[in-house]
């Protein structure tokens, strides 16, 4: 758990930056998008989609943006054909890796994913030879500002969540995949505003890596996470918490 719980705090920090860089509100768009395409555009119907309209809601984005986003996915609007894709494969020091896309043209996202694996020393995996040593799971992030664990662990677990961890300046809620709404929503209602709530994937294993290791993993992910096609990128590495403050991650 720990060690996913440092990455999600990278990942936090990375969020920020995309924000600035407008690669966000390209992401949330398209999973707006692909969630209203595939399961309609009723939230009360389509959970995916529910959580995807709380994550854009909870990153600022206009509520004008969401509707045209989930009018594009059920064909109310025009809009490019998107297509989700994930790739499995390895960073150096045996991290396995789960890239998952959208994009509207596989085979260039195919060669790009391929390329940066190889330039940083990874690989790229056959199928289904990652996708195992990770769980679907729920993530709601919760800023501390002066509640007590009390407070979020008797709000979260009484809707259903299965774990409550303290990560410093924030609380972080693991859900059952069908739960997580309905924990961010008992959140809501107990006056506890969620920073974040979304589908992520916990690694059931981690590999520890040192610093030389660290550093080579952490670029090729920032590499990753940097390319628009990108929507998730999962890891199941864990860093010690002094060698990612050398790394100022």
């Amino acid at each position: 758990m720990s060690g996913h719980s440092k990455w999600s705090t990278i990942k936090r920090k990375k969020g920020k930056a995309d924000a600035e860089r407008g690669r966000l509100f390209t992401r949330l768009i398209r999973e707006l998008t692909v969630a209203a395409r595939n399961g309609g555009g009723d939230m009360s119907s389509n959970p995916r989609l529910r959580t995807a309209v709380e994550n854009a809601k909870s990153n600022n984005m206009p509520a004008a943006n969401i509707e045209r986003a989930i009018k594009k996915g059920t064909g109310e609007l025009p809009g490019m054909t998107l297509e989700e894709v994930a790739y499995e494969g390895y960073a150096p020091g045996g991290v396995a890796l789960l890239i998952e896309t959208v994009t509207d043209n596989r085979n260039r996202t195919t060669s790009e994913i391929r390329h940066l694996l190889t330039k940083a020393g990874g690989r790229m995996g056959e199928l289904g030879s990652v996708a195992w040593m990770f769980q679907q799971r729920g993530m709601i992030v919760v800023e501390k500002k002066g509640l007590s664990e009390d407070d979020v662990m008797l709000a979260a677990l009484d809707a259903g969540a299965e774990d409550v961890s303290d990560e410093g300046d924030s609380w972080e809620i693991v859900t059952a995949p069908a739960d997580l709404a309905k924990v961010s929503q008992a959140l809501q209602e107990a006056g506890i505003e969620p920073l974040s709530s979304e589908l992520i994937r916990l690694p059931k294993s981690t590999v520890a890596l040192e610093r030389e290791g660290a550093g080579k993993v952490l670029k090729l992910v920032d590499a990753l996470e940097e390319h628009d096609d990108v929507q998730q990128v999962s890891a199941n590495f864990d860093i010690p918490d002094q060698i990612l403050e050398e790394l100022g991650a």
